[in-house]
This record gives C-alpha cells, sequence and structure tokens, in this order.
C-alpha cells in the first residue's frame, strides 16, 4: 500500500490584484499558513511519499519569509517530497529551486526530459520546465519499464492542451506504462480519469486566487494497493473560497435580499453578488456597507433591469394582449404568494419572448 500526497499550482506570493493592498497581504500570509497545512496532512495521514507538481511559486515575486516558510514546511514532512517545476516557477540557474535552502528530503527536478528516481515501494518520474514555455509533451515516446512496483510521475503538463504549456495528449498518458500521473497547471479538480492503465488526476489549486476559481480548493490524498489499484481523496485545505452568488432583487427590500444571500454562505469567503431582477436605481455603496460582516471581501454587479408595468399592453388587440389577459385570470385564481410570484416571473418571461428581447432573469 503506497499513500500520496498530491498537490500543485500554490501560487505563492501570487499579487491578488483585485483585492485591497492590506488583504493581498493577508492573502499571502494565507498562502504560506497554507504550507503547514499540507505539511499536517502529510504527517496526520502517514504520507509515503509528497508530489508536487509546479507553479509552487508565483515567479513575479517571491519573498524571503515565503522561502523560509516553505522549506521549513517540506523539511517537516518525514517522506521524499519531490518536485517538478512548472511553466511559473520554472528551473533555471537563478531560481529558488537553485538555491541551497532545500531540506535533505526534497528532491526537484531539473531537466525538461524525464528523470528517474528510485524510492521504497515505488519509482517516480519527472521532469521541469526550464523556461516560461515548453511545446512538447514530456511524455512523448516515453514508457516506463515494468519492475513489478507501481510507476509514477510529476509533471506539470496540459491534458489535451494545443498551447505552450506542455500539452500532453491522452495517447501519450495511455501508452506510458505509468501507474499514477500526478500533474499541475489546470486549477480545478480534474476527478481521478484513467487512460489505458494509467491513472491521472490535477488536484486543483489548494487556494483560489479569483472568481475563475471558486468554490472549495485543496490538495489530493492517492492511494496505491498492492494490486495497483489506484484511488483518490479531495482534501480540502483553502481558508477563504471565491463564491459567486446570484440575488433577484425583484418586488424585494435590496439590502435585505442581500444580507440573505450572503448569510447562507461562509463569512470567511470572498464574494461576488450578481443583482439580477427588477429593481429602481441601486446604491451600490449602501448595498455593500448592508452586506459588511457577511463575508470577508465582497464585490456587487448590478444586472438589474429597470421595473415596467406587465400590465400596459393587456388591452391590444394582438397576442401579447392575449397572453396578459390570459394570465391576469390565471393570477387572480392563485391560492398562495409563492403561486403568484412564479406566475409573475411568468408573465416576464412571456413578454420577453413575445417581444424579442432578453429573458430578466
Amino acid at each position: 500500500m503506497l499513500h500520496i500526497l498530491h498537490a500543485a499550482d500554490l501560487h505563492l506570493d501570487a499579487p491578488f490584484a483585485a483585492l485591497t493592498a492590506d488583504q493581498a497581504r493577508q492573502r499571502r500570509s494565507e498562502q504560506r499558513e497554507l504550507l503547514d497545512a499540507l505539511a499536517d496532512a502529510a504527517l496526520e495521514r502517514g504520507a509515503d511519499l509528497v508530489l508536487l507538481a509546479g507553479d509552487l511559486l508565483d515567479h513575479r515575486q517571491t519573498y524571503r519569509e515565503t522561502a523560509q516558510a516553505l522549506s521549513a514546511a517540506l523539511g517537516r514532512i518525514p517522506a521524499p517530497v519531490l518536485i517538478a517545476p512548472g511553466n511559473h516557477d520554472f528551473y533555471a540557474q537563478t531560481s529558488l529551486y537553485a538555491r541551497d535552502l532545500w531540506p535533505k528530503n526534497v528532491l526537484i527536478f531539473r531537466d525538461a526530459a524525464l528523470h528517474k528516481v528510485e524510492l521504497p515501494g515505488c519509482t517516480v518520474y519527472g521532469a521541469a520546465f526550464t523556461a516560461p514555455y515548453r511545446d512538447d509533451s514530456p511524455l512523448a515516446g516515453f514508457r516506463a519499464p515494468a519492475e513489478g512496483k507501481p510507476a509514477l510521475a510529476v509533471l506539470h503538463g496540459d491534458v489535451d492542451g494545443a498551447g505552450r504549456y506542455g500539452p500532453i495528449p491522452r495517447a501519450d498518458i495511455a501508452q506510458s506504462g505509468l501507474t499514477y500521473l500526478a500533474l499541475g497547471h489546470i486549477h480545478a479538480f480534474s476527478g481521478l480519469q484513467k487512460e489505458g492503465d494509467t491513472s491521472w488526476a490535477y488536484p486543483g489549486c489548494p487556494e483560489g486566487r479569483g472568481f475563475d476559481e471558486t468554490g472549495p480548493k485543496g490538495a489530493l490524498w492517492v492511494t496505491i494497493d498492492d494490486h495497483n489499484a489506484v484511488t483518490a481523496e479531495f482534501l480540502p485545505l483553502c481558508k477563504r473560497k471565491y463564491e459567486i452568488l446570484r440575488c433577484d432583487l425583484t418586488g424585494r427590500d435590496p439590502a435585505q435580499a442581500l444580507r440573505a444571500a450572503l448569510a447562507a454562505g461562509d463569512p470567511r469567503d470572498i464574494c461576488r453578488v450578481l443583482l439580477t431582477g427588477q429593481a429602481e436605481r441601486l446604491d451600490l455603496a449602501a448595498l455593500r456597507a448592508a452586506g459588511e460582516g457577511l463575508c470577508w471581501a465582497l464585490t456587487l454587479r448590478d444586472h438589474t433591469q429597470v421595473p415596467r408595468d406587465l400590465w400596459a399592453r393587456e388591452g391590444e388587440d394582438s397576442l401579447t394582449g392575449l397572453f396578459l389577459r390570459q394570465m391576469r385570470q390565471k393570477l387572480a385564481g392563485a391560492q398562495s404568494e409563492e403561486e403568484r410570484a412564479d406566475l409573475e416571473r411568468a408573465v416576464r418571461f412571456g413578454l420577453a419572448a413575445l417581444e424579442n428581447g432578453e429573458d430578466i432573469p
């Protein structure tokens, strides 16, 4: 039985440009705290191996305390830690990876060609980005020899990609002879995939950095049993989530509606709320103040429409007039407020369709 902690795309010291300067500093500090969470998971679960599949650093700037925190956290893990540098933190003579600060249990792949590392109970192959781009597949023409123990690889690359970030065709994975391929580059958890006899996965990034990286983020706990069967468990590790919420203001007090939408979430989250439906002109500054304390950071997007008189064309001798008269009769017979709200929504959608306009959310 082999237990592996697989993580990637930490992007330490990312700028968090969409946040305030103080919030961005706090997020970078929380990224460093994430390193201890990773080390704790490896310790508490008894990892035999840690595979880090690139872009640990954001590469725009690495603070001294970040380098020290990364080295210290990895050094606490009583197991080999193998790092495959990615396009953001590619290996070069001037990179952080070339410095003499890494614990003895950490091995950093330094070449674009696959390199083999023999470990108790498994063999691990890995390669590095040595520039910001890589046009070829790191698995092209590769097949691991059958050695009677699991063959693993840790790589930064883009499955099905056609760009310049280590494109990896699925056929390369299928013919690789690997038991498990630990990948980085894609910031969403892929689920455990399989090509041929090779299992592979992206863990996604362990901390979101923007609204294109919403929801829980973390790492993977991968188990390979004595028959080479692979299973993977997602480990949520992020301190804060980015979330996009929708809030329909039609017929509601905007502040109350916003507070209700935010109250359903986690106050640690970073939220973007899309305000929809019909509403008079909104005071977004007042609404942001109304949402204060219900999430850690809040942005609002006004997608509302100005209220309209739904029944203005009811008397017309037209299909629209006929539709409105029939809907008015249905509303008169509504048995509940919920039914009435549903019928009014149906009127808005119906008018939008009849008038060839946009649907009102």
